[in-house]
Order: structure tokens, then sequence, then C-alpha cells
């Protein structure tokens, strides 16, 4: 496969909605659906969700 098919790069937007986003690349094959990670947002000053966008 290349490299781009099984590993996509995506994007991760807060769902704190002050527009903070963070970029990394996902596995298809272990993570089918939308990622979800709980990671720092240094707009709001916390942790909060992460939602992949498409």
């Amino acid at each position: 496969m290349a490299r781009n098919e099984l590993r996509p790069v995506v994007k991760l937007r807060s769902t704190a909605g002050t527009g903070f986003t963070y970029v990394t690349r996902k596995n298809r094959r272990n993570d089918p659906d939308r990622l979800n990670l709980r990671k720092f947002d240094p707009v709001a000053g916390r942790h909060v969700d992460f939602r992949e966008e498409r």
C-alpha cells in the first residue's frame, strides 16, 4: 500500500470551540472510525476532547 492510504494525515479539532487543531497520522486498520483524543488546548487552558475532522 502507498504511504497515504494506510496512515492518512488527519486534523484533530478542539470540541471547546476555540478552533485550535492538532495534526497527526492514524492507522486506518486499527481506527476505522473517527479519532477522539483528550489533549491540551492552549487557548482554553485545559485538557479537552479533540475530534477528527474530515
